[in-house]
Order: C-alpha cells, then structure tokens, then sequence
C-alpha cells in the first residue's frame, strides 16, 4: 500500500465500496447473497424472549396468588364467631345468681345463635358453677361450650344440686 507521510490516512481498498463506507465481508456461512457486516447486531433469540416471559409469568402468578391468600386470611380475621365468652361476660355483669337454667338471643347482631346457660352452687359459700353453651339454628351440637366459677355472695343459696349438662 501506498500511504502518504503526512496524512494519516490509507486510501480505502479497492472492492467496490466507496471512501467511507466500511467494508463488506461475506460469510461462509450465510447463503447466497447474504452479506454480513463486521460488528454483528446484537439480539435475542425467539426461544430465549419465550423462556423470559414465561418466567415473568409465572413471577407476576405467584405474586397475585400470594395477594389473595393474604386478602383471604385478612377477611377471615375480620370475621368475629360467636364465642361463650360473650355471654360469660354477661353473667358476670349481676351480683346475683340464681339455680337454674336461662337461656336468650345475641339480637340482630348474631340472629342465627343463642344461648342457654346452666346454674348450680356448688358449695355452701355462695360458689356457684355456669356451664354455658352457644348453638346455631339447625345444629344439634353447640357451637361452643364454657363452664366458668362464679363467687356470688349477694345470691341466695337454695342448697346442693346441678343440672347435667347436654
């Protein structure tokens, strides 16, 4: 090649291309015609992009999976059962109590539960025994069943004697 000394340029070669294109190399490996440049375009593959996005997918599924589940377990937390304690807590409130059965309605606020309670002295002291339990309408096993101590000294005592409980 002929290079001039003050230019730092060599003339382009001769193959048909023009002063500042780059040239064109033919590959051995492309069909007829084709032409390959010198830096190749970098690219996905189809099989590579499928197997991204059924990643993705999947990801973006278990995602909403764990979404619901927690949305799930939050509405169930929310949900308040009847529970004994409720009326327990309503025995408690009187200073008196008396032998024998009472039973009653949780109003509009449960509307499909009641409840019956069971009261006995079980000692001379004024210690009196109530076993509790909540039913829903049309079942024949209670719900929930508590039986709780209750010292009651303003109550009368009519002596010994429980009621069993069903």
């Amino acid at each position: 090649m002929n290079c001039r000394v003050k230019t730092d340029r060599c003339p382009a070669p001769t193959n048909g291309t023009s002063l500042g294109a780059s040239p064109v190399l033919r590959s051995p490996h492309a069909p007829f015609g084709f032409r390959t440049s010198r830096s190749p375009r970098a690219a996905f593959s189809l099989l590579e992009v499928m197997i991204a996005g059924g990643i993705f997918f999947m990801a973006i599924f278990a995602i909403l999976d764990l979404v619901s589940g927690t949305l799930r377990n939050a509405r169930a937390l929310r949900r308040v059962d009847v529970d004994a304690g409720m009326v327990a807590a309503q025995v408690c409130n009187t200073n008196k109590l008396y032998e024998g059965t009472s039973s009653g309605d949780f109003g509009n606020l449960y509307p499909d539960y009641s409840w019956e309670t069971y009261t006995s002295e079980v000692a001379t002291n004024h210690l009196f025994q109530v076993d509790i339990a909540v039913r829903r309408r049309g079942l024949q096993q209670p719900v929930d069943k508590m039986s709780i101590f209750f010292y009651a000294p303003d109550s009368p005592s009519s002596g010994f004697g429980r009621p069993t409980f069903r």
